[in-house]
This record gives structure tokens, sequence and C-alpha cells, in this order.
């Protein structure tokens, strides 16, 4: 049987250091500010200076990982040692970075027939993807095949639940999440949307509450709702610059239930860039999306 290796992408908000450690290779998303030549990735800026910049006003855009950079890494930390190769992707519904990997795979398959070149879009973003990630990575270490772990993770798509708010609705509204007048009224009145993921990877808002401690409690009574093991299961939280309400989050999750979040990380600029400072998110296994 052929060794594999797990690949992603820094949307999954895991830090570079940990991937290293977990012996995952990845690609970078790239940004850029409105009116600057220099392009980004998640390791050229320091997440605290990129969300300084976005609220004294910086507009960022993002570009998606090409095929050519994907068919590179997967060639290198793989296909040359006689590996095949499972990579796990930001979600489709958001970015053309999935579809990179594919085409990447469909080109590297003619050069290398013998091998397993597998791309599976997770249908989720920020640590969301990252749990995929850290979920399949158990498998591998308990014996799974390439075939086994891929059949675990296409299972685990339609059963993340990922649920997040943000704090102010201007940078939803850039995305046309919401409409200028929603987010002129909710910003004014203080009102905090809580939204998810859904089956297509898009971003769908659910309800609106008013106040950001009730917005954060009503995340965690999606938790008690949906979670499949409310007491054991690995839970990961991202925020973008607001760690005090993560770990807010995190308590109200353990008085709860007894849970340990397993990881606290930051959301990237790739995805802070659309979701804007504020963000707070949450990612577990749930019995459906």
């Amino acid at each position: 049987m052929r060794d594999y290796v797990i690949f992603t992408d820094s949307a999954c908000d895991i830090k570079p250091e940990l991937l290293c450690e977990w012996g995952v290779p990845y690609r970078s998303l790239t940004f850029r500010f409105d009116g600057e030549e220099k392009e980004y990735s998640n390791d050229d800026m320091s997440v605290a200076e990129f969300y300084d910049r976005m609220r004294a006003g910086g507009v960022a855009k993002t570009a998606a990982v090409n095929a050519e950079a994907f068919a590179e890494m997967f060639e290198e930390n793989a296909l040359k040692q006689g590996k095949d190769v499972l990579y796990l992707g930001f979600s489709s519904g958001l970015s053309t970075t999935y579809n990179s990997a594919r085409i990447a795979s469909v080109e590297l398959k003619e050069k290398y027939p013998e091998a397993k070149i597998i791309v599976v879009d997770t249908l989720a973003a920020s640590a969301g993807e990252g749990l995929m990630v850290y979920l399949t990575l158990e498998q591998k270490k308990n014996g799974a095949t390439i075939e086994e772990a891929e059949a675990f993770v296409r299972n685990l798509v339609g059963r993340m639940g990922i649920w997040f708010t943000v704090d102010d609705l201007v940078y939803l509204k850039r995305g046309g999440r919401v409409s200028p007048t929603a987010a002129f009224v909710g910003n004014l009145l203080g009102i905090k949307p809580v939204l998810y993921m859904d089956n297509e990877g898009h971003l769908i808002p659910v309800s609106k509450v008013r106040g950001r401690r009730t917005a954060i409690v009503a995340m965690a009574d999606k938790y008690t709702e949906k979670a499949t093991d409310k007491e054991n299961g690995t839970v990961f939280i991202s925020h973008s610059a607001c760690e005090a309400d993560a770990k807010l989050l995190a308590d109200i999750l353990k008085e709860r239930h007894g849970v340990e979040v397993k990881i606290i990380t930051d959301v990237g600029p790739v995805i802070g860039a659309h979701a804007g400072p504020g963000t707070l998110a949450l990612f577990f296994v749930a019995d459906a999306r």
C-alpha cells in the first residue's frame, strides 16, 4: 500500500508552524489592499497589523491559489517520492482555489498514472476547514488508507457545524451578504447576525440578535442543539482580533457540557478580508449542517 500525504491551503487558518508539526503542506491564498501593488500571503503580515489597517479604512481584496502552485506542491511533497495525494480545500462556494487544485490533479494524473490524486471540497472555511484536516489526520494516524480517509472526510463535509457572528456589518455589506440599508440600521441598533455555512459552502444568515454577548450565547446554543458529542467532541474556535470573546465562548461550552476547546486560532487575513475584525466562529461535528 502506497503512503499518502494530506494537503490543504491557508484558508484553513491553522498556524503554519502547527501545519508543519502535523506534516501538512499547504499553499497560501493572497491579498492586497486597494491602491497598493504589493501582494501578501497570510504569512507576510501579522493579524494585528492587518486588522488595524482594516479598522483604519483599508479594503483588502483576495486571490485564489493557482493550479501551477498546487501542481508544484503535490509533486515536490508527494508524487516524486512515490506517495499519493489527498488535498482538503477551501469551499468552492467562496473561492476558486479548490477548482485550481482539481485542474492540477487532472494534469498530474497524466504524468503520474499510477498515483492517486484526490481533491476534496470541504465546503468549509477558516478553522472549519482546519478541523476537517485535523480529524482526517487522526484517521491516517489510526491506519486509514487513502480511500478510507477520503470516505471519512466526504462524509464529514455534510456534518460540519460552522457558526459565526460578526461585529460590524459593513464587511458583509461589501461582500453582498447584507444590503447597505440593513448594514446601516443593524450597526445603528447594535444588531449582530448569527450565520452558518450551508451544504453548498455559502454563508447564510440565520438570526439577528441585539448585542455581542447575546450573539455568543446564540452560537453556544447551536452547539447544544446540534453537536453529536457535546462532552467529548473536538471543537475549534477562530476569531479576528477578539480573543476575549473566543475565550468567553469556550468557557460557556465548558460550563454547559464540560467540553475543552481543542484550538483557538486567528482568522487570517484572507478570510478576515471578507468578514472583518470582530468575527467569531465556532466549528464542531454536528448531526447535519
